[in-house]
């Protein structure tokens, strides 16, 4: 199992890339009163058929060439199922996959989230043909971040995978997702 939530949401946004996704969307939300954590990965990639999609969840079931086993799904489910939480992923040939996972957030099991923002730098500047899109939400408050967005600040012809760009998106989204947690 990893370490933390984060490696498991970039493994999973990395099949999303691998399916050919141009947006990925990643939602993060904490609700203290429902005492959860939902961890939603939505790509637009090439989905996967009904009997493919019957087996995703076993590790031994991967369309990797480089290694013969897939993790991510599977520690993700193991991950939110430990807490007493719950895992579903959605799919359908030509229209994307939708992963959620549920965490009771208090469980002494659940993996802490980690380094988000690390994920996140990582994914936008290892992939700047693909377009991400975060949402955390702690209880009533979020913060929303696009790298559509950062290319309409910076100029459609933005370089997001230069060391400057990397560093401004660490400080941008770090800065945010602190003051969300610290605000919560």
């Amino acid at each position: 199992m990893m370490d933390e939530l984060s490696l498991n949401i970039l493994d999973i946004a990395q099949n999303s890339i691998a399916a050919n996704a141009k947006l990925v969307e990643i939602d993060v939300e904490e609700d203290d009163a429902a005492d959860s954590l939902v961890i939603r990965v939505k790509d637009d990639g090439k989905g996967m058929s009904e009997e493919f999609l019957r087996t995703v969840e076993n590790p031994f079931v991967t369309t990797r060439t480089t290694r013969k086993i897939g993790l991510g799904i599977s520690f993700m489910k193991e991950a939110a199922e430990i807490t007493g939480g719950s895992f579903g992923i959605k799919s359908k040939l030509g229209a994307g996959t939708t992963l959620t996972a549920e965490f009771v957030k208090s469980h002494i099991d659940r993996q802490p989230l980690g380094d988000l923002t690390g994920t996140m730098v990582a994914l936008v500047t290892l992939n700047p043909g693909v377009d991400f899109a975060l949402r955390y939400k702690v209880n009533e408050n979020e913060f929303i971040f696009t790298t559509r967005e950062v290319k309409e600040i910076l100029g459609d012809e933005a370089e997001l995978n230069t060391p400057m760009v990397a560093a401004f998106l660490d400080e941008y989204i770090r800065e945010n997702l602190d003051n969300l947690q610290g605000g919560a």
